[in-house]
């Protein structure tokens, strides 16, 4: 079990971050939230501060795009000056653009690496020096199930994902000798704000393709975060089907490949058919 000291997480005013973010505060941690949204925010920070075991914890929150390194440098020099240096650091900002990829226009493309993937670098990158010079501590990249398996209408989303997994295997041996630990979660679709807004533009095949995990709560993520964490594992992977898609990738990733090769062929030929009988009304 860690001790707590300070978190630094990105993306913490909403959604996993903000249900890890409970628990970290309930538990005695000082934390500084990270997000882009003024109101969510503010609204975190009331919250997160009436948890607060302990009137000495702090919670310091900043309105920032984590796209832009130079203000995550910023504040997160900033928290370092006022809080010390982080010994938790969670990437959990995100964002999924979702759509075929004749559909999707080249920004988006742009934005999801800007976001998911540059994102999560420039936290690490800010926040690095300074554990280096604690002499450790954990860094933790929320990653998704699609950076296990690159899915139909998520052109734009998993290859950003694919990115920060990449990133997470080449920092691991790199930051073991200097005591930190490195982490990535590899989340099935999630009930946050973040999956209804996405479900709102995403194609009917990939929606039966997601289906395939269930959806977690982010409470159930943030548990299974924290279990990761405390026991210093790099991958940790909710659920049942996410955890053999990591572990056994030569055997289930092809089957899967079938599986929704099909379910995109069931969309197509009831679009036909649909298609069809209206021709006929007509």
């Amino acid at each position: 079990m860690m001790e707590p000291g300070h978190a630094v997480i990105s993306g913490g005013s909403s959604g996993i971050g903000l249900a890890l973010a409970r628990r970290l505060v309930e538990a005695g941690w000082d934390l500084t939230i990270l997000a882009r949204d003024p109101a969510r925010l503010s609204a975190a920070e009331a919250e997160l501060s009436a948890l607060r075991g302990n009137p000495r914890q702090r919670v310091r929150c900043d309105a920032v795009d984590v796209a832009d390194n130079d203000a995550v440098v910023r504040v997160v020099a900033a928290a370092v000056a006022t809080f010390g240096s982080p010994s938790l650091v969670v990437a959990s900002a995100g964002m999924v653009p979702p759509g075929k990829f004749d559909d999707l226009p080249l920004a988006a493309f742009r934005a999801a690496i800007e976001v998911n993937y540059f994102g999560t670098l420039h936290l690490v990158r800010a926040a690095l020096p300074a554990m280096r010079q604690a002499g450790g501590g954990r860094i933790v990249m929320i990653a998704s199930g699609a950076a296990l398996l690159g899915l139909y209408g998520f052109t734009a989303y998993a290859p950003s994902k694919f990115a920060v997994r990449g990133l997470a295997e080449a920092l691991r041996g790199e930051l073991a000798p200097d005591r930190i630990v490195v982490s990535i979660v590899y989340p099935p679709d999630t009930d946050t704000p973040q999956l209804e807004e996405e479900n709102k533009t995403k194609p009917e095949e990939t929606k039966l393709m997601t289906a395939i995990a269930k959806t977690w709560t982010a409470d159930a993520v943030a548990d299974c975060m924290l279990r990761g964490i405390n026991r210093g594992a790099f991958a940790i992977t909710p659920g049942a089907t996410i955890t053999m898609m990591h572990r056994m990738p030569g055997l289930l990733v092809p089957l899967l490949h079938r599986y929704c090769d099909r379910l995109a062929d069931g969309v197509r030929r009831k679009r036909a058919a649909a298609a069809g009988a209206l021709r006929q009304g007509a």
